[in-house]
């Protein structure tokens, strides 16, 4: 009796530790006393639900879960449902969360926010938005605030990631949270200035919060304003302000924040303005995706879009197996997805494997009809990359979703154009015009589309003498409109060529020419700002100038061509060179350079001293060089024993030869000098 009152009073004694701990916040020193008060009793239910608590606020969940599931008997899922869906939630076990959940029999309101997380995390957000509701409107507490947070938080998501309208919730911007959230639910409309303005206000709400407290530092103060900078830099990025949003970008990253998916989106981000350029740079950056816990804080679309993005960047960098591992791997995920085939596609093409690369995206497009107006443009756009233009038009033409639209019609006659493939192009324009006339409702037949497919047949046929063809064309617009003078004259000029006579009865229905002038102002024409001539005034005009504005038929003079000039030596008794205007070495008579002695010889011996051909080198001893001294060094003489001599270096017929001077000794002395 004595040892058990020492151990009920020893037990008080803990659990009074344990409740004083607890209200101070130290659960690491009430998880001791509650260890000592198992000792005791290792059954003792509240003793097992205190240390789960207590565990759970240590962030130790996996143990804490550990000790749910061994304390089975002891501890019912009645009593422990919400410690242990909030440990599933935590280990981001969600389906096991949920189950969890729905399987307590009584749904306390713990149980109810606790489940509004995990559909939120599940991306149900219907679900989501139901529960969160009902929690607002069945709950009276002090944190209001942070259940409209997370109820904006879900119509955001609803409008971004599924393009559901978010209905106007009335919830009051009070806190930058609720801001920010309203900011995202307007980017997934599009609305992208009304987000940044948001986005600017959250900001500022952000700032006025935390100045106030004075434990809070600017640099606190700017890694939680990192998600807002974000948002912003990606609204410049859709606006096509890619310099600056990426300035902001790396500003976040030199911030070093701790949300790896905030770090995760913005090296995405970054990826997609580099492309195929700074791929360098690019590979530094999808490390930060790569980051421990981002597949928990990313929804699903933006996994997707940044694993795309990896195989894109193995694609630019060359990395062909990581790439089609990658592009199959997604496909395997997403099946009915379009962008893992077209990486695949993209990267046999890079590989010359055009025909392989058109054979993927043909099965593709048999196994996923939904999906194959898409596949097969890419396919056409294939095959015109391998001049193979008439197959392109084929598959383009079996795209019956797109036949009748005009930028197909205007791309298939183009093309057959180019091929000169006139009839296939004039059956594109018929049967995009039945389409109209068959399937559209009366109202739209005479509808701007309509009427534009005809005109362009029209011309079209007109372009290409097919007249016969052009004319009823013409006749149904005439008929559309009867006051189209156009149209009129085009049906009037077609009719000129096949059946005249219909071409003046036709004529008659064409305005008179006085309803047709146009009272124009020609000197106010003409002295317009725009005017490229402006006619003199008639009082400045005198004598000849005067008779020759007045003269009507006058022929203006033509200007004298001059005549070409001829070289002074030039013969007319001499018949020219024909080749003259060749190079030198590229003439029929042309035999190479002379070699010799005389040659060799050049430059030899000692200073001052000459040589036996040293005359035939002086340039004052040729025919054609003036009589001035020669200059040192200089070796460029035409030889005289040339036959033939260029026609701009021919002496006059019969002039009389030069005498040779006798060679002047040239004077020693001097710096180096001969």
């Amino acid at each position: 009796a004595a040892a058990a009152a020492g151990g009920a009073g020893a037990a008080a004694a803990l659990w009074s530790e344990v409740n004083r701990c607890g209200q101070n916040g130290d659960f690491a020193r009430a998880l001791k006393s509650v260890n000592k008060i198992l000792q005791i009793n290792k059954d003792d239910v509240t003793a097992l639900q205190c240390k789960v608590v207590c565990l759970i606020q240590n962030g130790s969940f996996k143990e804490a879960l550990s000790i749910i599931n061994t304390h089975t008997k002891v501890l019912p899922s009645d009593v422990i449902a919400f410690e242990k869906a909030y440990c599933e939630y935590r280990l981001n076990r969600i389906e096991n969360a949920l189950k969890t959940i729905q399987s307590a029999s009584q749904q306390t309101d713990k149980l109810k926010e606790l489940y509004g997380q995990v559909l939120y995390r599940l991306e149900r957000y219907d679900d989501c938005l139901a529960a969160y509701r009902d929690l607002i409107r069945n709950s009276q507490d002090e944190y209001e605030e942070e259940r409209k947070t997370n109820l904006s938080a879900v119509v955001a998501a609803q409008s971004t990631w599924e393009r559901v309208v978010p209905e106007n919730l009335g919830l009051r911007e009070a806190t930058y949270e609720l801001c920010y959230n309203n900011a995202c639910a307007l980017i997934g409309q599009g609305k992208l200035n009304e987000a940044m303005k948001k986005l600017q206000k959250a900001e500022e709400l952000c700032r006025q919060s935390l100045s106030e407290d004075s434990d809070v530092t600017e640099e606190d103060i700017e890694a939680e304003l990192a998600i807002i900078h974000g948002q912003m830099a990606y609204i410049m990025q859709l606006q096509g302000r890619t310099e600056d949003a990426l300035q902001l970008y790396n500003q976040i990253i030199k911030l070093k924040p701790t949300d790896v998916g905030l770090l995760a989106v913005i090296a995405n981000n970054i990826i997609t303005i580099n492309k195929d350029q700074n791929v360098f740079d690019s590979k530094k950056k999808v490390k930060l995706t790569n980051a421990e816990g981002v597949e928990h804080k990313l929804s699903k679309k933006q996994l997707q879009a940044i694993e795309f993005n990896k195989a894109l960047l193995a694609m630019y960098t060359n990395q062909a197996e990581q790439c089609r591992k990658l592009s199959s791997s997604l496909q395997s995920q997403s099946p009915e997805h379009l962008l893992p085939v077209l990486i695949q596609a993209a990267q046999l093409c890079r590989e010359k494997q055009h025909t392989k690369a058109i054979g993927l995206l043909q099965d593709f497009a048999e196994q996923h009809p939904a999906n194959a107006a898409e596949i097969k443009l890419t396919m056409a756009q294939l095959k015109i990359a391998q001049g193979s233009v008439t197959k392109a038009c084929m598959i383009l033409r079996s795209i019956e979703e797109l036949q009748h639209k005009p930028g197909m019609v205007s791309a298939l006659v183009t093309m057959y154009s180019h091929e000169e493939d006139i009839d296939s192009a004039i059956e594109v324009f018929t049967q995009a015009i039945q389409w109209y006339q068959q399937f559209q409702a009366s109202q739209y037949r005479e509808s701007p589309v309509h009427l534009s497919l005809i005109r362009e047949a029209a011309n079209f046929k007109l372009k290409h003498g097919r007249k016969k063809e052009a004319i009823s064309d013409l006749e149904e617009l005439w008929k559309q409109n009867p006051k189209d003078v156009h149209t009129l004259a085009q049906l009037i000029s077609a009719y000129s060529l096949v059946d005249p006579e219909k071409a003046k009865v036709l004529s008659k229905h064409l305005p008179s020419s006085d309803t047709m002038s146009l009272k124009v102002d020609v000197d106010a024409l003409e002295n317009s700002h725009g005017a490229t001539y402006v006619r003199k005034k008639a009082g400045k005009l005198t004598g000849d100038n005067q008779q020759k504005e007045q003269g009507q038929g006058e022929v203006k003079k033509k200007k004298k061509k001059k005549k070409g000039k001829l070289p002074k030596n030039y013969d007319p008794k001499v018949t020219p060179d024909p080749e003259r205007w060749l190079p030198m070495r590229e003439r029929s008579y042309y035999r190479g350079r002379k070699k010799g002695k005389k040659k060799d010889q050049v430059g030899k011996g000692t200073q001052g001293s000459t040589t036996a051909g040293s005359s035939e080198l002086d340039a004052s001893r040729t025919a054609s060089s003036p009589p001035t001294s020669p200059r040192p060094g200089s070796a460029a003489a035409v030889s005289a024993a040339s036959n033939v001599i260029p026609p701009r270096h021919q002496k006059p017929a019969g002039a009389p030869a030069t005498k040779k001077k006798q060679q002047q000794k040239k004077k020693k002395g001097g710096k180096g000098g001969w």
